[in-house]
């Protein structure tokens, strides 16, 4: 019953918030939804929640333009309440940015989100937001990142010039949290190598340009790392005091403490439009102090158009990742292959269907993926998520979560 209610009360809000913003001189539009995920066994970590779990999630845009639109202001926020992860219910400023048009430039102030990169399942190049790591761990969903952007459009391409003035730390799972390691990351100890810390000041560039088929991206980082490093720290201030306890070596006395370092990362990306085909290639060089590395993401998307002379179009898709780093762990997609295919049907409802899966060509390793979609009406969503995983060794990231086989259904309201 309480489920029930919740559901109600969500689907039931943007009307009334509908009618408030008729008589405003702004655009509001947005979403809210709620979210049932299943677990197919018990948990794997201590601590952790059940085998069922509800979150109600709000994302509301509110937009407003003037001066002939060549000035806009874009907000959207974002909240979300779990049932289980006191971490996982968190909100979150998304976008907060006014945008001012020139003639063959852009200048952009706030909070932005800013996304880079050709490929499907990983994306190296895309570095400017923090990841959101409690909304899901497919790296999809990123933080809004305080920017000043200025783009200046010219004949040889589009460049981008970027200044980021403060830091987001990546979010994680609390101790209740599924899909998160044996340890539990506690923010609050976060580190950092710039003595400014959060307050750091990051830097970027980036130019695009399409040359016939072919659109090509390149860019320059400098600034902290997004990805943190992970340190096994003892739970208590005094180390001392811990390692003279009797139960000291009890994995409940350690906690992972997150390390921001700062970094340079040179990227491109490219991606050939030919016929049916689209080719796609990601890579990065990234220089810290504690490693010097590259990684690719290289593959493509072959689309059958109207199969069966039908309105659905079959898209099959296959892509390689290298890191130099090898196996060492945490290393994501170090040597391995990712196979999918996406059915399109065309219809009314937008109906789609993504199935994808992972091998690790080094490790007993894979994870599969189901992700379908459908509107309902002219203001529902319904989507239907699948994931299994499958690890049988310890070097593998997939090892802390390979009991975490679950299925997730997702109701969207549209406003």
């Amino acid at each position: 019953m309480k489920k029930l209610a919740l559901l109600a009360t969500f689907l039931l809000l943007p009307e009334a918030l509908t009618t408030n913003a008729n008589a405003a001189e702004f655009e509001l539009s947005g979403k809210v939804g709620i979210e049932e995920r299943y677990f197919y066994q018990q948990p794997q970590q201590s601590g952790q929640s059940g085998q069922s779990n509800l979150s109600i999630f709000a994302e509301p845009e509110l937009y407003w333009s003037w001066n002939d639109d060549s000035d806009t202001v874009l907000f959207k926020p974002y909240l979300r309440a779990d049932q289980s992860d006191t971490q996982r219910s968190h909100g979150d400023i998304r976008e907060l940015v006014w945008t001012h048009v020139g003639n063959d430039w852009e200048l952009r102030t706030g909070i932005n989100k800013m996304y880079w990169g050709v490929t499907e399942f990983q994306h190296l190049v895309d570095v400017i937001n923090q990841t959101d790591g409690v909304e899901d761990i497919d790296g999809e969903d990123k933080l809004g990142q305080q920017m000043i952007n200025l783009s200046l459009v010219r004949d040889w391409g589009i460049i981008d010039f970027i200044v980021m003035p403060g830091f987001r730390e990546r979010t994680f799972a609390g101790k209740q949290g599924r899909l998160r390691a044996g340890l539990v990351v506690n923010t609050d100890r976060a580190q950092y190598q710039a003595s400014a810390g959060q307050q750091h000041i990051d830097y970027a560039i980036r130019w695009a340009t399409s040359v016939g088929d072919f659109d090509i991206g390149s860019s320059w980082f400098h600034g902290t790392n997004r990805d943190p490093i992970l340190t096994v720290t003892p739970k208590l201030a005094n180390q001392e005091q811990v390692l003279n306890q009797e139960n000291s070596s009890s994995i409940a006395q350690y906690e992972l403490t997150p390390y921001y370092e700062l970094m340079d990362q040179a990227s491109v990306d490219v991606q050939a439009t030919i016929g049916d085909w689209l080719w796609k290639v990601e890579g990065i060089y990234r220089n810290s102090d504690s490693d010097n590395y590259w990684a690719s993401q290289v593959g493509f998307e072959y689309t059958r158009v109207g199969i069966f002379e039908t309105a659905i179009d079959i898209g099959y898709l296959m892509e390689y990742g290298k890191d130099s780093r090898g196996e060492k762990f945490g290393v994501v997609a170090q040597n391995d292959l990712f196979i999918g295919s996406r059915l399109a049907f065309n219809d009314m409802q937008s109906t789609e269907i993504l199935l994808g899966g992972g091998i690790d060509l080094d490790h007993n390793a894979h994870s599969l993926i189901v992700e379908a979609s459908r509107r309902l009406g002219d203001s529902y969503k319904l989507s239907i998520d699948m994931r299994w995983f499958s690890s049988d060794s310890s070097k593998d990231v997939l090892t802390s979560i390979s009991q975490d086989d679950h299925l997730q259904i997702t109701l969207e309201k549209y406003f």
